[in-house]
């Protein structure tokens, strides 16, 4: 529909550009978790990883090898690490926070445990 100068003057030009604007942001939001969902996918499985060898470090506590349990939980730092890192990369910040204070509480558990 083409403009006209009574659009102009009675202020359509600023509704056709913000409907549009707000149709670019529209398709933008859409199409961003499409492209960022690998990465985010990626970084929930190291989040899993490092949720199974939490057990494994567990389990190895209640055995009594403690420097297994050491290497174990050395181990779920680096996939915490790796996690952390990705759900930045896709734009998923506020997991990556939640992540530093899974990772305070590893160091706890290193203390706990004697390593280090």
């Amino acid at each position: 529909m083409p403009l006209t100068l009574r659009d102009i003057q009675t202020g359509s030009v600023m509704r056709h550009a913000s409907r549009l604007t707000a149709l670019t942001l529209g398709l933008v939001a859409l199409a961003l978790p499409a492209i960022a969902a690998p990465s985010c996918l990626m970084a929930q499985r190291k989040v899993d990883e490092a949720q199974a060898l939490r057990f494994q470090a567990r389990q190895e506590a209640r055995i009594g090898d403690r420097d297994r349990v050491c290497e174990t939980l050395d181990e779920v730092g680096d996939r915490y690490a790796d996690a952390r890192d990705a759900f930045e990369d896709c734009g998923a910040g506020i997991i990556a926070i939640d992540l530093r204070s899974e990772s305070r509480a590893l160091r706890v558990a290193k203390k706990v445990n004697h390593c280090d």
